[in-house]
């Protein structure tokens, strides 16, 4: 398939799609286009993008009984409902929340080990703003056959104890709001009433919030240069492994994307248990 033309100068561009590409694959059968939304209610059922399948971000990529992602098993059972094949299928994700839950899908989908995944730039936003077709319509594809033939990537994520026992070694990034990172809020203004239990931050940790690495009007990615400008500027340089955390992992995603994939950070980890699981605990350090 050919490469989009989209921000060439990203390390990754192919990862990055617009939507006009977006339009001009609608019919193309070796394409998946999938939506996914904290709350389908409030976006996908209200209109979506023409062919594009729902994945709910709680129920299809989250296992709720162990507070995980989904099981290898279950990620297989996911692509082959949405009609995804091994080796011959690009998915291209997008969805609401200025694309955080689609940026933790992708770095779930990079996880297990698919290829050929990308992310709408500027997501459901962009698509509205442009007056683009959008449908009620429930798609549905014929299932696939999708095998996940790789081991885990176990270099993009990093659990509670790696954290914990490397404090002060590796370079932390706090994407939350300066709000949250100072404790004077306790739950993010999209989520009033999911608290912690206490306010502040990962010692050591550097505070860029996610929306500086995005235009505010349509939510697109920054150009690489807006994007080295503002992360070499706080240390955040390609010679360290980074840490990326927030409150449960998906505005850490977007900035471990943006990192990782348009900068091209050799060593980037997403945290996912991030401030809803360090902030919790009994007395583990906290600043302030």
């Amino acid at each position: 398939m050919a490469q989009t033309q989209i921000k060439q100068e990203y390390a990754h561009p192919e990862v990055l799609v617009d939507t006009q590409w977006i339009e001009d694959h609608l019919k193309d059968e070796k394409v998946r286009i999938a939506e996914v939304d904290y709350d389908p209610t409030s976006n996908y059922e209200l209109g979506h993008i023409p062919e594009a399948v729902l994945i709910k971000w709680k129920g299809d990529i989250n296992n709720p009984i162990t507070r995980d992602i989904l099981s290898k098993e279950a990620f297989e059972e996911l692509l082959q409902r949405i009609g995804v094949n091994n080796n011959d299928t690009t998915l291209a994700l997008y969805g609401d929340f200025n694309n955080w839950f689609a940026a933790f899908a992708f770095w779930v989908f990079k996880y297990y080990g698919f290829d050929d995944v990308r992310l709408v730039n500027g997501g459901r936003k962009k698509w509205l703003q442009e007056d683009r077709p959008l449908t009620k319509d429930i798609q549905n594809y014929a299932k696939g056959n999708y095998k996940v033939i790789k081991e885990p990537d176990r270099n993009i994520r990093v659990y509670l104890d790696y954290v914990r026992n490397t404090l002060g070694s590796k370079v932390l990034v706090d994407v939350r709001s300066p709000k949250e990172f100072t404790g004077e809020i306790t739950a993010p203004p999209e989520y009033p009433t999911e608290h912690a239990q206490r306010g502040g931050h990962i010692p050591e940790a550097t505070n860029i919030p996610w929306a500086q690495a995005v235009n505010d009007a349509e939510c697109t990615f920054k150009s690489v240069d807006e994007l080295k400008k503002l992360y070499e500027a706080k240390g955040i340089t390609p010679d360290k492994e980074i840490i990326t955390y927030c409150r449960i992992g998906e505005r850490s995603s977007h900035t471990w994307f943006a990192l990782k994939y348009l900068l091209g950070y050799p060593n980037v980890k997403n945290y996912d248990g991030s401030w809803t699981e360090w902030g919790n605990l009994i007395a583990n350090p906290i600043e302030k």
